[in-house]
């Protein structure tokens, strides 16, 4: 984990269970290649038999999963993301947004953790608006019990404005191939994120404190 909270986990209902384990799983796999056993249960996904983005980014993921080894999405994601000075892809908030690093979206995105009661852990030296990093916020705020009004606070301030075209560049990225499959997850879940859990919930305005 990259981040760290005071909020103890809530009881929450089956779906926003599931929502905070695909969030914290897409954290994971954009943190860092997955070793062999993450590979071998992705491997194991049966997704619902119902044709829709989701089966269908889910079955990609698991049919990718089994065909992988740990060495080689190693080297994909070195030269996804690392690269020698710069990866293929900048997975960083600021970077889509204002086409440099260390902006003002990132003070802004540090003002709203701070109020969340989130802290990036002393080792990790990468901004708070890495893709991962902001996954795992969402996963944090759900399993924590936050309202929908506050995760689609957070969801609009500092994803929505990006992160859909972070994951269509992985889809696309000449260095993708098992990372192709994880914006295929990502996409159709942040979809689905978008346009249906979140979609009724309230915002605050895009120049305000977010408010808890």
């Amino acid at each position: 984990m990259t981040m760290t909270a005071i909020e103890t986990t809530a009881a929450i209902s089956e779906q926003d269970a599931l929502r905070a384990d695909i969030f914290a799983l897409l954290a994971s796999l954009l943190r860092r290649a997955p070793d062999a056993a993450l590979l071998d249960w992705l491997a194991t996904l049966e997704p619902e038999e119902e044709d829709n983005p989701m089966s269908r980014a889910w079955s990609a993921l698991a049919l990718s999963a089994s065909h992988s080894q740990p060495p080689q999405i190693g080297d994909e994601y070195q030269q996804l993301f690392i690269g020698i000075g710069r990866g293929e892809l900048m997975p960083f908030g600021c970077w889509y947004l204002t086409g440099s690093l260390m902006e003002k979206p990132l003070a802004t995105l540090r003002q709203d953790l701070a109020s969340l009661g989130y802290e990036r852990q002393p080792d990790i030296k990468e901004p708070e608006d890495h893709i991962a990093a902001q996954c795992e916020v969402m996963s944090m705020m759900i399993s924590s019990g936050f309202s929908a009004r506050q995760q689609m606070q957070f969801w609009k301030r500092h994803l929505s404005p990006w992160a859909l075209r972070f994951f269509r560049d992985l889809q696309n990225a000449d260095n993708a191939l098992f990372y192709s499959t994880v914006a295929l997850l990502g996409t159709a879940f942040y979809e689905q994120e978008e346009n249906h859990y979140l979609r009724l919930a309230p915002t605050a305005p895009a120049e305000s404190t977010l408010q808890f």
